[in-house]
């Protein structure tokens, strides 16, 4: 066997130049390598695969959904905080505006000081608790001056919703 300059190999018998040997040789390696990749891939996957990869799926979850839970509920507690600070701002516009307090937060609606009554996002079935505004004349018919949550249960600090 005899290499040449393009890189084909040229098998020598006898005197003469045999090609279609080498050129059948190299038709088996590559028909060998592509039915060995075919085959693999119409095998599929091992079991023992599968199980790693569901098992590497499982521990991340176990890692990532107590996080989730976590960030979800601080997420509401900041949408209420923001949601009663919005209502006891409409509350001290209306009040400046109006010069008297409004007599309930559907007033605030009415007057266009909210689009909407928002709901408590800790528990949506609550209802906002109306603080009485304090009486500065005998003649003042009194009104809201202050929303607390009645949602029960505490923060991730320890504070309970009605303390907001």
């Amino acid at each position: 066997m005899v290499s040449t300059a393009s890189g084909g190999e040229r098998v020598f018998r006898a005197g003469r130049c045999d090609t279609r040997i080498v050129a059948m040789r190299l038709k088996t390696r590559e028909s060998n390598n592509e039915s060995g990749l075919r085959a693999r891939a119409q095998r599929g996957f091992t079991f023992m695969e599968l199980l790693i990869v569901m098992v590497i799926i499982a521990i991340m979850a176990a890692v990532a959904i107590p996080r989730v839970i976590i960030h979800l509920r601080k997420a509401k507690e900041v949408v209420l905080q923001q949601n009663l600070w919005t209502m006891r701002r409409a509350i001290d516009f209306y009040s400046q505006d109006k010069e008297k307090p409004p007599a309930n937060l559907q007033d605030l609606v009415s007057a266009g000081y909210l689009r909407e009554v928002p709901k408590d996002p800790v528990c949506p079935d609550c209802q906002w608790s109306e603080i009485p505004a304090p009486a500065d004349d005998s003649n003042s018919a009194g009104g809201i001056g202050d929303v607390k949550s009645t949602s029960p249960g505490e923060d991730t600090n320890g504070k309970p919703f009605a303390d907001y």
